[in-house]
């Protein structure tokens, strides 16, 4: 047996919590990760007493020394392990990995994993921050590297605005049943066409939100989990991660991201394959990141995802539905924990688009500019 299949089921997500996802004023990075870690708390039935570790994402838009430090003294808690992380949006399916490294060798026994940040209300110049040396030729802003990316697909794949539509009909038709969501509107192929160019070619529909709000889950063994008596914990079956230091001038290739090595390890401990997937959660903070990563997954051939796409493949009630809850594009652009949240509902069960008898999720975390990517596949909790 590989050492990391051993890991298959040891690990479970035993409780999920967060806070409302919109435009929040007044309220701190710190108090938005408490109220997500005592929703995760009681979500899995136990008291912090039961944490002695403390995980959590640097806030993007509102970065302080020694956060994880002022986080625990914030919860009240006095952890033997804790500290704040940084791989962008990847951070999140990090955390876990580390979390479970921590876990087996004894450093810890349960962890609270969370996120916050208020670029809505706050401050979101991080965003759009110049981007190095390249900064005095007009290189400013996230969305600059994704629409050099998404130029780089269509050249070499003839990739078209309609293969992207796919994505975001997909995301907003489930965000708007989402009571929860911050955008709650559906989006037509029409509609998605007429939207306006926000750095060409990427149009507005295909960008993500810019969200306040905090997410928090619990990570624990799965047989502490039954010796609590918790009530819903689901079965972590894979974990990945990959990244690359390059920055986009410098890469071999445009069109292939880390979401290739995240998946294969993942994969692998899991012992599945996409064919046995029944849910996914994307990381689409733009389409052409969640288009590539499907790709990168497996799930169709390079340059081809328009014609696998066609029909609503990724809809509720396609072969593959794909943000349930609507991802960045809809249900929040507060990056990635949301993912996993709704990945965690669907294998309990209790999601509010329930996909069907849904065994296996797969959920995608990514950070930078296809710097840092994570993957994480959960099992239905009923086995």
């Amino acid at each position: 047996m590989h050492a990391s299949s051993a890991m298959r089921e040891k690990y479970v997500i035993a409780g999920i919590g967060h806070t409302a996802f919109g435009k929040l004023p007044g309220r701190s990075t710190l108090s938005l990760n408490t109220e997500a870690c005592r929703g995760a708390l009681a979500d899995a039935g136990i008291g912090k007493d039961a944490i002695d570790a403390v995980f959590v994402k640097v806030p993007t838009s509102a970065r302080e020394f020694m956060y994880g430090q002022k986080l625990a003294e914030a919860l009240g808690l006095r952890p033997r392990l804790g500290g704040a992380w940084d791989q962008g949006g990847a951070a999140n399916v990090a955390l876990i990995a580390h979390a479970i490294g921590a876990i087996e060798t004894g450093q810890c026994d349960a962890a609270l994993i969370c996120y916050a940040d208020t670029p809505r209300s706050g401050n979101r110049q991080v965003y759009a921050r110049p981007r190095g040396d390249d900064a005095v030729y007009g290189w400013f802003s996230t969305a600059a590297g994704y629409a050099m990316i998404l130029r780089r697909h269509m050249i070499e794949y003839g990739t078209r605005p309609e293969d992207l539509a796919a994505i975001a009909m997909a995301s907003r038709r489930h965000g708007a049943a989402n009571p929860n969501a911050q955008l709650r509107i559906p989006l037509s192929l029409d509609q998605y066409l007429a939207s306006p160019q926000q750095l060409e070619p990427l149009r507005r529909d295909d960008c993500c939100l810019v969200s306040d709000g905090g997410a928090a889950i619990v990570v624990m063994r799965a047989d502490q989990a039954r010796s609590l008596g918790v009530p819903h914990p689901v079965p972590i079956l894979g974990i990945g991660q990959g990244q690359t230091s390059g920055e986009l001038a410098t890469r071999s290739t445009l069109t292939t991201t880390e979401a290739v090595a995240a998946s294969s390890r993942a994969f692998a401990m899991a012992g599945l394959a996409p064919k046995d997937i029944d849910v996914v959660q994307i990381y689409d903070c733009f389409t052409i990141a969640a288009l590539m990563t499907l790709e990168d997954y497996g799930f169709c051939p390079k340059g081809q995802f328009g014609a696998w796409a066609a029909g609503g493949r990724l809809e509720i009630d396609g072969d593959l539905p794909m943000n349930t809850s609507g991802g960045l594009l809809s249900e929040t652009g507060m990056p990635g924990l949301q993912l996993i949240i709704e990945g965690v509902r669907q294998m309990r069960g209790s999601a509010n688009l329930q996909v069907a008898d849904a065994r296996n999720c797969l959920i995608s975390n990514q950070g930078g500019t296809m710097h840092t990517h994570g993957t994480l596949i959960l099992g239905n909790m009923h086995g």
